[in-house]
C-alpha cells in the first residue's frame, strides 16, 4: 500500500514550538508550506489537517492535537474514517538515539522509548512507516528525559535543522514517489555515519 497519510508528532500550543519533541510538527509545517496549503482544524480527528496533491496523488497531512502521549487516538480515527490500512501511514517524529539532524526511515519495530509512538502502537497495527529525525542524546545522564525533549532547540541547533529541512522534504517526496523500500535504501545509506555504510 502506498503512503496516503503523513503525520507529524508533537504537542499543541505555542509553549511547545521549537522544542525537541515537536520536530515532527515542524517538518509537517514545512511540507504543507512547500505545497502552499493551509492547516485547518478537524474535530473528528482531534487534529489539524491539510490536503495536498503530489504527482496526481491525494495525500492527507495531519498533526494530532491530542498531546504527544495520546497521538494514536487521532491517527486511528483518521485511518478508520478513511478505511485505510496502517501501511498507508508515515509518521515523522523525533529520535533521541540519533545524532542531531540525522534522518532515518524504517517500517515496523518498537516504540524505542518514545511515548507518542507507544500510544500509536497500542491503537493501530505496527506496520506503518517511520521517518525519524535525530534530536541528539542528553548531554548529561542526570537530566530528566521529559525535561530534555520538552526543551527548545538552541539557536545553533535550529539553524542546523533549518539547513537540513529541504533534504527532509526531498526524502518525504521520495518515499511517496518511489515507495518505502527504494527510499529506505537510499536515505539510510546516504545519511549513515561512514562506519555504518555498506561500501560494497
Amino acid at each position: 500500500m502506498s503512503i496516503a497519510v503523513i503525520s507529524g508528532l508533537g504537542n499543541p500550543g505555542l509553549k511547545y514550538r521549537n522544542t525537541r519533541h515537536n520536530i515532527g510538527f515542524s517538518i509537517l509545517d514545512s511540507l504543507a508550506e512547500s505545497f502552499r496549503t493551509k492547516w485547518k482544524t478537524d474535530n473528528r480527528f482531534q487534529a489539524e489537517i491539510a490536503s495536498v496533491v503530489f504527482e496526481s496523488r491525494k495525500l492527507l497531512l495531519i498533526k494530532p492535537q491530542t498531546f504527544m502521549n495520546d497521538s494514536g487516538r487521532s491517527l486511528r480515527a483518521v485511518l478508520q474514517y478513511k478505511k485505510l490500512p496502517a501501511t498507508s501511514l508515515l509518521v515523522v517524529y523525533d529520535d533521541i538515539n540519533l545524532e542531531l539532524g540525522r534522518p532515518k526511515l524504517s517500517s515496523g519495530g518498537s516504540a524505542g522509548g518514545h511515548n507518542g509512538m507507544a500510544d500509536i502502537l497500542l491503537r493501530i497495527e505496527p506496520d506503518f512507516s517511520r521517518y525519524r529525525i535525530g534530536i541528539g542524546s542528553k548531554p548529561r545522564k542526570e537530566i530528566n528525559l521529559a525535561d530534555y525533549v520538552l526543551n527548545k532547540f538552541s539557536l545553533n541547533e535550529q539553524k542546523i535543522l533549518a539547513d537540513q529541512t529541504p533534504t527532509y522534504l526531498e526524502h518525504l517526496q521520495l518515499i511517496i514517489d518511489k515507495g518505502l523500500v527504494f527510499a529506505m535504501n537510499l536515505i539510510n545509506q546516504r545519511t549513515a555515519p561512514t562506519h555504518e555504510r555498506n561500501n560494497k
